[in-house]
């Protein structure tokens, strides 16, 4: 199995695609690419396994239904509710109060955040990948889950925080320490320094992890009641098990 990890920002510049070549007992980072454009990332996901996207696959249903409203002239706050309180289900998705609940991580918001011009790109990634026969399931069933490599980094016991930007490259070095201590068969071959010298390469590293433990099923699924939010909003796999049953798991 080859599994992709992409840390998807709005720009090339900043996103980065890694493929990890799972087997013979070891993981192996066989290609990472920074600065990745929209036909590299198609082309990496029409070839994979699984694939991991960090970037929100969708927007809160609710915001949608407030834009489409408000475009009307018909926005109306819910009785009893004032604030920060009727706004929440506008900014956040199920899944990312899922996420708070289950980890204390709050997710970027999507329709309240930056994040949002990284996932006007996805939207126009998933789009691509439709047209060429790989049609998305945004629950995280088909080729492509969603993931949130800090919220991964969390469950697996790893430092997931104050690693990001060149001010911190010793937290990053730290970072990939512990990930290769906690997981001894993971080879980062020659892209090794290249981790340690871009938090972008790290998580797309991450990414590829977390779509290997969606692929064995070891990871959070939308309940019953949560699945139809998810079809449309995106759902984030979470971890369920530790780094070393990935391997393990067969």
């Amino acid at each position: 199995m080859v599994t992709v990890g992409i840390d998807l920002a709005a720009e090339a510049v900043r996103t980065a695609v890694a493929w990890l070549d799972w087997a013979a007992g070891r993981a192996q980072l066989v290609r990472v690419e920074v600065g990745a454009d929209d036909a590299l990332i198609v082309d990496a996901v029409m070839d994979a396994g699984k694939a991991g996207i960090d970037c929100p696959l969708g927007w809160p249903d609710r915001f949608v239904d407030f834009v489409t409203a408000h475009r009307s002239g018909h926005v109306r706050v819910p009785e009893g509710l004032a604030g920060r309180a009727w706004r929440r289900d506008l900014a956040l998705r199920v899944t990312d109060q899922v996420v708070h609940e289950q980890t204390g991580l709050t997710p970027l918001s999507v329709s309240a955040d930056r994040i949002g011009h990284a996932t006007m790109r996805c939207a126009a990634v998933l789009a691509e990948l439709a047209r060429r026969g790989r049609p998305v399931d945004r629950r995280g069933a088909g080729v492509v889950v969603e993931v949130y490599p800090a919220a991964c980094l969390k469950q697996w016991g790893l430092p997931y925080r104050g690693y990001k930007r060149a001010a911190n490259l010793g937290e990053l070095g730290r970072l990939v320490d512990r990930l290769l201590e906690v997981a001894p068969w993971l080879d980062l071959s020659e892209y090794e320094s290249l981790c340690r010298a871009s938090d972008d390469a790290t998580d797309a590293v991450i990414s590829a992890l977390a779509a290997r433990a969606s692929a064995l099923g070891l990871v959070t699924v939308p309940a019953a009641e949560q699945a139809e939010a998810a079809g449309t909003e995106g759902w984030i796999a979470l971890p369920t098990t530790p780094l070393n049953r990935l391997m393990t798991e067969e």
